[in-house]
């Protein structure tokens, strides 16, 4: 949809994702648009009316034609942008708007939109519930990556490869720890985010400078026998009927100023990032043309390069990494924002929205992107095997050394393993065959013995007890109702 703004002959689009492909088209974007956000702002609204009814402060008449008008296709998205320059936010211009709309439906009911309440109130709440209807799909697509680096890890659980350090070889390892080790991130996000679901994503109430003084005004009036008369009662009604209504969590106090809710959660979906962004750079440097271990999931025009027809590039790693590089810097803007003068901020709770709502968006489509990588990922083990071979023995040297340190001390063992390693390389001939020829080594050890040691697939130490203990973790997170 493409629109003219008038007098400026400038085309304001919508924002279709053209220069953030990770998340165009996946779910995350319904959930966290501009139509998204203004019907979260409107439901904050509808709710409010419904928890001050439950509390009989509100004719339930008016609370249901409140809720019934609350719907954000009925508006001018547009329009209300647009009014948002005139008050730095856009709840004023929506709470007019939505005035005016339960006006012509019941004229009466119009007195009781916002009653008591202030901008950041709604704005705050409908973040929160932008935040939990991103979460859920968020977590969902973690936990199909998450089941789907377990069968990885299973299946392989046992393939040797070579671990690398510092981008060399360095010690034997297997693919299925290299999975494993994608799931342990990926379950340590989901158990945060869980956690963020279960508690910390508070409603907002508290009113023009959060002493919600205008809350127990108009509750005072509306019921002069009410809880009004106990203010500690009252805060305790409101906050559970309000956090019941949309399915959010009960604040201690209002959080205008506090604002480690929403630091929080930029917080975890910084990790979250993170550790989808290691499964992505694991997988592009494992898919190197001269690495060959793993290939991304096939599909048509996937991966095509503009000007090298024989190009298949790794799309789904870039697009993860690309969103892990950018979430971080968002998640930290985010976080300044809890240095915030006196009782209501100028400026700083404005600088949250844009940041947190594209750490939702990018996690949201690096997720998604990483269900489907991690589902469709190719494993070439034959490719490990041979890459494990690249630096004949020396893969071992760690184990040979500790092996003959009890037969010619430690400092000695090293000097001859790596001695014989470096003219195993250079001259060809077998590992155990150059140590044999050590007479105290061959008076321990039998020449099968030394092949032995030197092979690399037998010197991957606790690594299938490794994956085990987290595939029991992934196991246990199912069964307990994680996911």
């Amino acid at each position: 949809m493409t629109a003219v703004v008038e007098g400026t002959g400038v085309f304001a689009d919508a924002d279709a994702g053209l220069l953030s492909p990770v998340r165009a088209g996946t779910p995350v974007e319904a959930v966290t648009g501009d139509t998204a956000w203004l019907q979260a702002m409107l439901d904050a609204e509808a709710a409010l009316a419904r928890a001050q009814a439950r509390m009989g402060l509100v004719p339930a008449a008016a609370a249901a034609v409140i809720t019934e008008t609350a719907r954000a296709e009925e508006f001018d998205l547009r329009a209300l942008a647009e009014a948002a320059r005139m008050a730095a936010n856009p709840v004023v211009g929506v709470v007019s708007a939505l005035t005016t709309a339960v006006a012509a439906a019941a004229p009466a009911a119009a007195d009781y939109v916002h009653r008591g309440s202030t901008s950041q109130d709604v704005l705050d709440t409908a973040t929160m519930l932008v935040a939990a209807r991103a979460l859920a799909v968020i977590t969902a697509d973690l936990e199909r990556t998450a089941d789907a680096l377990a069968e990885l890890a299973a299946a392989h659980r046992d393939t040797p490869a070579a671990g690398r350090t510092l981008t060399q070889h360095a010690v034997p390892t297997t693919f299925g720890l290299k999975a494993a080790n994608w799931l342990q991130g990926v379950l340590d996000a989901l158990e945060r985010l869980r956690g963020l679901e279960r508690g910390g994503l508070p409603v907002e109430l508290g009113g023009a400078a959060g002493t919600l003084a205008g809350y127990l005004e108009y509750a005072r009036i509306d019921a002069p026998e009410g809880a009004a008369g106990d203010p500690d009662r009252y805060v305790a009604e409101l906050f559970r009927a309000y956090a019941d209504e949309l399915g959010l969590a009960v604040p201690v106090a209002p959080w205008h100023t506090a604002r480690t809710p929403l630091a929080d959660l930029a917080g975890v979906l910084s990790l979250t990032a993170g550790v989808l962004g290691k499964f992505a750079v694991d997988v592009q440097s494992l898919s190197r043309t001269e690495v060959g271990e793993v290939a991304e999931p096939a599909a048509p025009g996937r991966g095509a390069s503009s000007a090298m027809p024989q190009k298949v590039n790794p799309v789904l790693a870039t697009l993860i990494r690309s969103a892990a590089a950018q979430v971080p810097l968002l998640a930290a803007g985010v976080a300044q924002q809890l240095v915030s003068e006196d009782e209501r901020p100028a400026g700083a709770w404005h600088a949250e929205w844009l940041p947190l709502r594209e750490c939702l968006r990018l996690v949201g489509g690096a997720a998604h992107t990483a269900a489907e990588l991690a589902a469709g990922l190719r494993v070439h083990p034959q490719r490990m095997l041979e890459n494990l071979r690249l630096t004949g023995p020396l893969i071992v040297a760690e184990r040979l050394a500790a092996v003959l340190a009890p037969v010619l001390g430690k400092a000695a063992a090293k000097a001859v393993v790596t001695r014989a390693s470096l003219a195993s390389v250079d001259g060809g001939r077998p590992l155990g065959e150059l140590l044999a020829e050590v007479p105290e080594i061959s008076a321990a050890f039998s020449r099968a013995e030394l092949d032995a040691f030197a092979d690399p697939a037998g010197y991957t130490g606790a690594a299938g007890a490794l994956v085990d203990r987290v595939l029991a973790r992934h196991r246990e997170l199912g069964r307990v109702g994680a996911w």
